[in-house]
């Protein structure tokens, strides 16, 4: 097994690809669904620079849709979550209604052509699943069958019972697949996380490729705070549980060379007496992604200069690197 061709992760083209072909075709996690519960609610987000956003409605279904004025492609909420009546665009005041439909585009002028039902925002798909809420663009297959074997895998798991308490955001200068390399391996682990390495029994530490999604578990010594296990999910989402709740990410490109982390936390215990506790953990959790970020950094620098050319990939511990780089190339094609 070759890791895959470095040349695949510092060309805007191929992210352009990406975008296309992954991203836009994809359902794509967007946090909480408790952010969602009443009407005119909202989270708007991008995905691999693609404006979205859910909103639920009046009638209490939940829709997405693109987050791009039809008139002269503005973009029509902030980033983030909020409330709303109609959705004005900020740039000349059209108005949509929550089923996306124009409502008003004002000052227009006289157009014996122009029919408001002929400009509504273009929608997309929306879904929740266990508490937690997924857009798509243009999905290729239904969510369930993207998650595939995550179902069953989380099937004892209470994660919709955990309440979302934070959301933390970060930024590096490297192709989100060095990241996702990264992430989805536990080889770099005592040479990047000593403490880390020094609080599981790594010697069993394993990694198996699945029908949607990589596990990866070790057997914790006493005092760590993850419980041994971590998921990831094709194609950018991941999900790792710890004592009394979890966390997820989104490992979402800003464009070829920068990728941003969108992580939230969920406890099942939210009391005000546990509060520090909480914050702990969520620095602990933090501390420990924060070190992969110089590795990634360097190793795009020799990707983008070609100073790399690829090498094998252990058939121990990166199972999952060939399981997510197979997945790319299918993605990309030819």
């Amino acid at each position: 097994m070759l890791n895959l061709d470095p040349r695949l992760y510092a060309s805007a083209d191929i992210f352009q690809r990406e975008r296309e072909r992954i991203f836009a075709t994809t359902w794509q996690l967007l946090g909480p669904a408790s952010r969602l519960t009443e009407p005119g609610s909202y989270v708007a987000a991008e995905i691999a620079g693609l404006k979205v956003f859910l909103l639920r409605g009046r009638d209490g279904i939940l829709r997405g849709f693109r987050n791009v004025c039809r008139h002269r492609g503005a973009r029509l909420l902030p980033e983030g979550t909020g409330r709303c009546g109609p959705i004005r665009c900020p740039y000349h005041n059209w108005a949509y209604g929550d089923r996306g439909e124009l409502l008003t585009a004002p000052w227009f002028g006289e157009d014996p052509s122009f029919r408001k039902d002929d400009w509504p925002l273009h929608e997309i798909a929306a879904r929740e699943w266990r508490g937690l809420v997924f857009a798509a663009v243009a999905p290729a297959q239904m969510l369930e069958d993207q998650l595939g074997e995550l179902i069953g895998e989380l099937e004892d798991e209470p994660i919709e019972r955990y309440a979302a308490v934070a959301e933390e955001r970060m930024a590096f200068d490297a192709n989100w697949k060095i990241y996702t390399d990264n992430f989805v391996e536990g080889y770099h682990i005592p040479g990047i996380h000593p403490a880390f390495f020094a609080a599981i029994d790594f010697e069993q530490f394993k990694t198996t490729a699945h029908q949607g999604f990589i596990r990866m578990t070790a057997p914790p010594r006493e005092g760590l705070f993850y419980r041994g296990k971590w998921l990831w999910m094709w194609p950018n989402w991941t999900l790792s549980l710890f004592s009394g709740g979890m966390n997820t990410s989104r490992i979402n490109p800003l464009d070829h060379q920068r990728t941003e982390l969108i992580y939230n936390f969920y406890f099942a215990d939210t009391s005000a007496a546990t509060k520090a506790a909480r914050r702990d953990t969520i620095e602990r959790n933090l501390a420990v992604v924060r070190e992969d970020f110089e590795i990634c950094i360097e190793t795009h620098k020799n990707y983008a200069t070609r100073a790399y050319d690829a090498g094998p990939l252990s058939p121990r511990h990166e199972a999952g690197v060939h399981y997510f780089q197979n997945r790319i190339s299918a993605a990309l094609g030819p």
